[in-house]
């Protein structure tokens, strides 16, 4: 996968996107306007970097946006450059120092449980 870098503003944009698309920047910037007082010209800017990074699409008429990239997707590859950076490329580093400082629930534990052992019969 292609890493992709979004910077916080560009991650707001794009849970719209996801959640709503397609979606018009003209319906991008009123949400973004009313929840966190975001101008049509900030908005329309960091579209514009999204199109650019090829993350999302513009299409006419209208200035409808579509992903690119589905979420889980981004999420994998910036955990990926997560865990490469700051733990050596080690998943069991990041998963020691996460849970060194978690208090996971049962239940949670059992889910991580299960979520290796399907991991564990895919690579066999």
């Amino acid at each position: 996968m292609e890493a992709f870098k979004l910077f916080d503003s560009e991650l707001k944009v794009m849970e719209i996107v996801w959640e709503k698309e397609p979606v018009t920047a003209k319906e991008i910037s009123a949400i973004l306007n009313e929840s966190i007082g975001w101008n049509k010209n900030t908005t329309y800017t960091i579209i514009k970097k999204l199109i650019d990074k090829q993350v999302i699409m513009r299409q006419e008429p209208n200035f409808v946006c579509t992903s690119l990239i589905k979420r889980n997707e981004l999420q994998c590859a910036e955990t990926n450059q997560l865990i490469n950076r700051l733990y050596e490329g080690s998943k069991k580093k990041f998963f020691a120092a996460f849970l060194q400082n978690e208090k996971l629930s049962k239940e949670e534990l059992e889910e991580l449980r299960a979520l290796i052992d399907r991991s564990d019969e895919r690579h066999k």
